[in-house]
């Protein structure tokens, strides 16, 4: 693949303001501290904007105008102007941030510290840290509860979720879990928490109310060995009636029917998928694929890929911009 070409800052704003109504897709590139912008409309890079060594984790303020980017090798969590491209900020957030969680009022930020084996809360308006609490080693799935309570992680290395109580910042309980979770994922009514467990190639559904697991989602994909079937990323329609989850080296997107937790489709993408998005009518998803450096559009009527899309080196996760 070609190498892409820069937008110069004043060209690409431009750009992005003359098509505001179209989504905009950022897509962090682990191995080229680059994030690749994506305009949703006509499936084309518009970008490229360097940022800190190893991004992952990343996710869009509820505005849209500000992006958070982990950069994991740089021990920050980035602020970027989404008008500009410019970095505004490297926040506090200590050794290796390699995954993050925005709280539901957007005023803080969690980042999971696999080398401290912690979890750093930061107030993003005075970009400083409000507490760090411990967790199990390796933590690096986040998430919040939409009724603004609970922080979690997983906990890699000891399969196991920790939930953090934001207001007081202390560790409640902790759920086992199956091998090597990666990521978690409330549903958007809260009543629920997914966990997806690499190893054991399973999703996990837990009580919030109890901290216990109440279903677990075996996933199987005709033709394809089960050890190379490693789910990682899960994201939810607005509506909340499917989860896409990414397979790892299945090189598949499985689409989960919620209220039945039952795989209904496996759909092809690119090589080793890491995270998912989905766009803000729940008409669309997309792939991070890692090996393939690429992303993959999917119709979720259709269950279909309509466009794969060049990205930069090694993608790893997904924002949805408006």
């Amino acid at each position: 693949m070609k190498k892409m070409m820069r937008m110069p800052v004043a060209a690409l704003a431009l750009l992005l303001a003359g098509a505001a109504s179209a989504e905009t897709l950022y897509v962090s590139n682990e191995k080229g501290a680059t994030v690749t912008l994506i305009d949703g409309a006509t499936a084309k890079p518009i970008g490229s904007w360097p940022v800190g060594k190893r991004p992952r984790g990343i996710a869009l303020s509820a505005d849209g105008k500000t992006l958070f980017v982990c950069a994991s090798d740089d021990n920050t969590v980035q602020m970027i102007d989404t008008a500009t491209g410019r970095i505004l900020a490297d926040l506090p957030s200590g050794d290796d941030p390699e995954q993050f969680a925005l709280s539901r009022d957007g005023k803080q930020l969690f980042a999971a510290n696999e080398r401290q084996n912690i979890v750093t809360a930061i107030d993003i308006a005075k970009r400083t840290v409000t507490f760090q609490t411990p967790t199990g080693e390796e933590p690096e799935g986040m998430a919040t509860s939409p009724d603004g309570r609970w922080v979690v992680a997983t906990s890699e290395s000891e399969n196991s979720v920790h939930w953090i109580d934001i207001a007081s910042g202390q560790e409640k309980a902790v759920t086992t879990v199956g091998l090597r979770p990666r990521h978690a994922e409330f549903t958007p009514d809260g009543k629920a928490l997914w966990v997806s467990s690499e190893i054991e190639g399973i999703i996990q559904i837990i009580d919030p109310a109890t901290q216990k697991i109440v279903k677990r989602i075996p996933l199987a994909i005709e033709g394809v060995p089960s050890e190379s079937i490693l789910p990682d990323g899960i994201r939810f329609t607005p509506d909340g009636r499917q989860a896409v989850v990414a397979l790892g080296r299945a090189n598949h997107v499985a689409i989960v029917d919620v209220a039945s937790a039952t795989p209904i489709r496996y759909i092809p993408v690119g090589r080793r998928v890491w995270h998912v998005g989905i766009s803000p009518d729940g008409t669309r998803a997309y792939s991070a694929n890692g090996l393939s450096d690429t992303l993959s559009i999917i119709d979720l009527k259709s269950m279909a890929v309509t466009a794969t899309v060049p990205a930069g080196r090694a993608p790893w996760g997904i924002a949805v911009g408006r």
